[in-house]
């Protein structure tokens, strides 16, 4: 009987393991570096100016 158990608590700790995993993090929203990617492509593509560039790179530190 008490291997059932173990069985059991072994197949939930895969399961929220698994979903924890599988979620990689994203369960906290964008990091600011996800942020400054974004911003950097922005500026490569020339949708923002230098200036504005540097005031938003700031802002995300």
């Amino acid at each position: 009987m008490w291997i059932w158990s173990l069985l059991v608590l072994a197949v939930l700790v895969a399961l929220v393991w698994l979903t924890v995993r599988l979620a990689g993090g994203h369960l906290a929203g964008p990091s600011a570096s996800s942020a400054r990617k974004i911003l950097d492509e922005r500026y490569a593509r020339g949708e923002v100016d230098e200036e504005e560039y540097r005031r938003r790179r700031t802002g995300l530190q």
